[in-house]
């Protein structure tokens, strides 16, 4: 078989062969070649088969030098494959490109070179036409797009270069978790455009749509119910401030009033009575679970029932609870006082 430099017009030297490689590499970019010509163009080059495969889609294209698709069916990288190279975007790693020569032949001299320059042309193609599905992104560009002092445009470029079309409806979560952002990002958005970037000691999630409930578990989240970046990735830290072990996600959507104690001077509310009572409440953390469970189903059995309690143990508990607090839980009226108070002693204690 002809070697990789002798297809490249009977070259002079290794170094006029790479210089080929790279020329021939910078000409498909700027006619801004899609995944699939930039195969067929590697394979052809190579005089063997190539492939791209796309770590996020799952997507995988595996061209032989006519144009065709290999019979053996498509790996990532294929078994057969002599040389590979990841596909890095935003210092992730989101694919790999490789070459498949037969084994007798061997990886010749310049596959290397001409795998890292398909991997760079990849990487630009996937950025041009649609970034990674799940990609961790620049955090400065994050901040761009949920910055409450960015200049619009300075967004709306911002939002363009993770891959958000303008005017498209945009979910913005608040993330606090040990798990990885991408993965946590993937889980929650496994078939939409997803970016995850820390900020600020907190993570954030930008998503075309979001399904709560595939949060896993110890993630603590707060969603923002706004459209516009901005003000959503405001009420999203808001949210996370609510958050608990028992409901570790919430939307600011379904906080209502609620909303409105993050607001509140952190001195007024440790001068409230009924936040300095629960605090005093605080120092056995069963009684604390017992009064949030109770004050989320507002019924006796079903706060046994979550806290796998006989109703006469919780009951006991209640009553002494209602003594330390001095508050009537039987009323509604005292039932909404013991939530807020507890609500506002869950944001000073974060």
């Amino acid at each position: 078989m002809e070697a990789l430099a002798v297809r490249l017009s009977q070259l002079d030297s290794h170094l006029d062969g790479a210089i080929r490689v790279i020329m021939f590499y910078d000409t498909l970019m700027r006619r801004r070649v899609d995944l699939p010509a930039l195969a067929r163009a590697s394979a052809g080059l190579a005089e063997c088969p190539a492939g791209i495969r796309l770590d996020g889609t799952g997507r995988t294209i595996r061209v032989a030098p006519d144009g065709r698709e290999p019979a053996a069916p498509a790996n990532a990288p294929a078994a057969s494959a002599s040389a590979t190279a990841p596909i890095t975007l935003d210092d992730e790693e989101i694919g790999t490109v490789w070459l498949e020569r037969p084994a007798d032949s061997g990886p010749l001299d310049l596959d290397q070179l001409l795998l890292d320059r398909l991997a760079i042309a990849a990487a630009a193609v996937v950025e041009r036409y649609g970034p990674a599905r799940t990609t961790m992104a620049d955090p400065a560009l994050v901040e761009l797009a949920v910055g409450a002092d960015s200049e619009e445009a300075a967004r709306a470029r911002a939002l363009r270069l993770l891959g958000f079309a303008a005017g498209r409806p945009l979910q913005v979560a608040a993330v606090r978790a040990e798990l990885p952002l991408d993965r946590i990002g993937g889980l929650v958005c496994p078939s939409r455009l997803v970016k995850a970037a820390p900020l600020g000691g907190t993570g954030v999630i930008l998503a075309d749509g979001l399904d709560p409930a595939r949060f896993p578990p110890g993630v603590r989240a707060g969603i923002g119910a706004a459209d516009g970046p901005a003000r959503s990735w405001r009420e999203a830290r808001t949210a996370l401030r609510f958050s608990t072990p028992r409901e570790p996600v919430v939307h600011y959507g379904e906080l209502g009033a609620l909303a409105l104690l993050a607001h509140a001077p952190e001195a007024a509310l440790r001068d409230n009575a009924d936040v300095a009572a629960v605090a005093r409440l605080a120092r056995n953390p069963d009684d604390v679970e017992t009064l949030g469970v109770y004050c989320t189903t507002g019924s006796l059995r079903r706060a046994a029932d979550r806290l796998h309690l006989h109703h006469s143990s919780v009951s006991r508990r209640l009553d002494q609870i209602a003594r330390t607090l001095g508050i009537d839980l039987t009323t509604p009226g005292g039932l909404v006082r013991a939530q807020l108070a507890l609500t506002a002693w869950r944001l000073l204690e974060g």
